[in-house]
């Protein structure tokens, strides 16, 4: 069974409490910083992150796309983080380790999230000791882009390794998910879904929700 992880980027802001109340079936909030440098657009950080906190217990699954995440770890983790995930590109790679080392010591799951043109085997020095790693299936910094099959293989790839070296991770895919995209992921080897504008612009979120789940 999938996890579901509905990204807020596709809510509506004006009435944010009911639209987060809306996909309370799923398993977690997708929350996504952007700081426009790391990616062209610029999204929201630690107050509107406090605020969601606030009106809901659900796991925050927090992807960073910033440049030099290891800054920020702490705060994200303190404004109400569950899931820290960052960039393998956005840091030098002693930096990756000390990043993760800490979202772990501070009692939260670390995540390694790849662009599209980045290759799986960049996740080897890291992958043993993670909790989780998206596959970006866009180029990361928009929403409702059209979803790239060239992934498809690299999912797949990722998987084997998941499988060999650390069969506790999750594998995250996010980027023009939809019920078809979805099943193509997951027959891939994708456990967790990020689904924007999919779940937000369904009238029955919660239903759709439960297909994504259970593909």
């Amino acid at each position: 069974m999938n996890r579901i992880s509905p990204s807020i980027l596709a809510a509506d802001f004006s009435k944010l409490g009911s639209e987060i109340e809306s996909v309370k079936n799923a398993d977690y909030i997708h929350f996504d910083v952007m700081d426009g440098v790391f990616v062209p657009n610029i999204s929201f950080g630690f107050p509107v992150l406090e605020s969601v906190r606030a009106i809901t217990d659900k796991t925050l699954d927090i992807h960073l796309m910033i440049n030099s995440p290891s800054r920020y770890i702490s705060r994200f983790v303190d404004a109400g983080g569950g899931i820290i995930t960052f960039h393998v590109e956005a840091e030098a790679p002693e930096s990756v380790h000390s990043a993760i080392d800490e979202i772990q010591k501070l009692g939260k799951k670390a995540g390694l999230s790849l662009k599209p043109e980045t290759p799986s085997e960049a996740l080897l020095p890291y992958i043993s000791k993670l909790d989780m790693v998206l596959v970006m299936t866009v180029e990361p910094g928009y929403g409702g882009q059209d979803f790239i099959p060239e992934m498809l293989p690299k999912i797949t790839e990722i998987r084997s390794m998941i499988n060999k070296l650390n069969p506790d991770c999750e594998l995250e895919v996010d980027g023009g998910i939809n019920l078809e995209t979805a099943k193509l992921c997951v027959n891939a080897g994708a456990t967790v879904l990020v689904a924007g504008i999919d779940v937000f612009n369904t009238t029955n979120r919660a239903a759709h929700i439960e297909q994504l789940r259970n593909l």
